[in-house]
């Protein structure tokens, strides 16, 4: 057999296969949600929900920044509620039962999220006590601080000042 006659079977099937592979990514990229609404009033709706639920699966996205499957799903669940006539609080009650307030990019103030609500201000008004008693101290010191001496201490004092002044080692007290 001749060469040509034998690579014609490959050459059919590299071109079948590369135009599926073609198909097939041109069937996915066109894949788009659409959803119907009776009114610009659900699609609005639609639109603020999906952009302030957070995906299950990503870690930082909204259902409209994500492509997982989940998403998509949750996207639909969402558009079917609000045809039904569920309100906002309903659909992310509803979200928030099956998934956790993970789903929510502001979690709700519970007393399982109190401290995430608290923490940072109870941390810095912390800070501003510590801050503000470490200042109280310096300036204390600064000024002297001899006043809480004892009698005693104030007298060993006076003895090490006057030992200083009448030291004859050639080296001038500090004043």
């Amino acid at each position: 057999m001749r060469p040509e006659v034998m690579l014609r079977p490959f050459m059919l099937a590299s071109v079948i296969l590369g135009l599926a592979l073609l198909a097939t990514g041109h069937v996915q990229a066109s894949s788009i949600d659409v959803y119907a609404f009776e009114g610009p009033e659900q699609e609005d709706r639609f639109h603020a929900l999906n952009a302030e639920l957070r995906c299950p699966k990503c870690l930082n996205t909204n259902l409209w920044g994500s492509d997982a499957p989940i998403a998509r799903d949750l996207r639909r669940t969402v558009a079917n509620m609000i045809r039904e006539g569920h309100g906002d609080g309903e659909i992310r009650d509803y979200l928030v039962s099956r998934y956790g307030d993970f789903i929510l990019y502001k979690p709700r103030f519970t007393l399982k999220t109190a401290v995430l609500w608290i923490g940072p201000f109870a941390l810095l008004f912390l800070g501003i006590v510590i801050i503000g008693v470490m200042i109280r101290n310096q300036r204390r010191d600064a000024r002297g601080g001899t006043e809480s001496l004892t009698p005693d201490d104030e007298a060993k004092l006076a003895r090490l000042r006057s030992q200083l002044e009448t030291d004859t080692s050639g080296v001038a007290p500090r004043s």
